[in-house]
């Protein structure tokens, strides 16, 4: 699967195809408790429906419109994700690529290396960016590599993608097969290197193994509970409570993976975050959207892009259930500039404390990071 400059600026598989120009500026002042907030979306991505194709520099335009977000850092995916021959070089071209993103603009992006690096980007008017990957296919039996993407300033490391690859059992595989022994090497070596490791799109035997295995507090990135809509995208309450118990923290996206017609509202979004915050406990819960910083809109040129991307993933055997060519990547009641604080200010109406959603929208990763990565 060919990725572009695009696809490696927009984060999660899938959300490249849907770069169309949103028009929805914030109009109101955000309020006193989310703008000192620290807001962090444990998986999405950046994305400027402004600026030409080969721009590195971010338009003007966009990053205004990303600061209105109130957004204070994100984790990026350098891909490409599902095992391909190619994979390793892959990853280091577009590890140089972003590099390159990151050095066109050094006053509004700064690299995420230890958790203090995100309170320090807020105070400095800029957003902080962890670089993670979404698959462990490109390192395979060469345990060396982790310490090589370390070095490169990757900061989490996924074990699977939605297929099998040598570590264990990704979320559409049938068998449901869990960790292999190079999976719980991997495992060693990624927690010896001081990264993240992520279970995400794991399969739920591997995501409930591989939390049992781990020593150090795990991410399930981004997700769903399975026990509101049961979809191999979305995690088991044993594997949700598997990675609580070892301090770590699991992020809801707002993906069509949280509904059966896959157009989920935001009722639905909000029932996901309510049962996983109740099997994990507010300590352990957090958003990773799996969409860019910015709103879209569904227009022919989205259309279009949404179809070559689904046609690209059917081909390479990554689809989810449910994947077509007229499903995005969206929860559309949220499809807004201010969509976390949205999020917030809906669960208090459900009865959450400020205190709570301060938790769920950064303070609970500020933790995970620190623990993981020191600072």
């Amino acid at each position: 699967m060919e990725v572009d400059r695009r696809t490696v600026m927009m984060g999660g598989a899938g959300v490249a195809a849907l770069a169309a120009a949103p028009a929805m500026a914030k109009t109101t002042k955000a309020p006193d408790w989310y703008r000192k907030a620290i807001v962090i979306d444990g998986l999405g991505g950046i994305n400027d429906p402004y600026g030409a194709e080969d721009d590195l520099r971010i338009s003007d335009r966009a990053w205004a419109e990303m600061r209105q977000t109130g957004l204070t850092a994100l984790r990026d995916t350098i891909v490409p994700v599902g095992n391909q021959v190619d994979s390793w070089e892959q990853v280091q071209k577009n590890l140089a690529d972003y590099h390159n993103l990151l050095r066109a603009n050094p006053d509004r992006l700064t690299l995420v290396a230890k958790a203090t690096d995100i309170p320090a980007a807020k105070a400095a008017g800029k957003l902080a960016v962890v670089l993670g990957t979404q698959d462990s296919a490109m390192v395979g039996p060469a345990l060396d590599r982790i310490a090589e993407l370390k070095k490169n300033g990757i900061r989490a490391v996924q074990l699977t993608y939605n297929l099998a690859n040598l570590a264990g059992d990704g979320s559409i595989e049938p068998r449901n097969a869990g960790i292999t022994n190079l999976g719980k090497a991997t495992i060693e070596r990624i927690e010896s290197e001081k990264l993240l490791l992520d279970l995400a799109h794991g399969g739920a035997r591997t995501m409930e193994e591989a939390a049992a295995y781990a020593k150090r507090p795990p991410t399930i990135s981004h997700t769903g509970a399975r026990a509101v809509y049961d979809h191999p995208r979305n995690s088991t309450d044993a594997a949700i409570k598997a990675v609580a118990d070892k301090g770590g923290v699991i992020g809801v996206y707002f993906m069509p993976y949280l509904a059966a017609d896959m157009k989920p509202t935001g009722t639905m979004l909000l029932d996901h975050i309510d049962h996983i915050a109740k099997v994990a406990g507010e300590d352990h819960i957090s958003i990773g959207t799996d969409g860019g910083v910015l709103p879209l809109v569904i227009d022919a040129k989205a259309i279009a892009n949404a179809k070559r991307d689904n046609e690209q993933r059917v081909a390479a055997g990554i689809a989810a259930p449910g994947e077509a060519p007229d499903v995005f990547t969206v929860v559309r009641d949220y499809n807004s500039i201010d969509k976390l604080e949205r999020v917030g200010a809906d669960l208090m109406k459900r009865g959450w404390t400020t205190g709570q959603v301060e938790k769920l929208l950064g303070a609970n990763l500020m933790r995970l990071y620190a623990d993981v990565w020191g600072g």
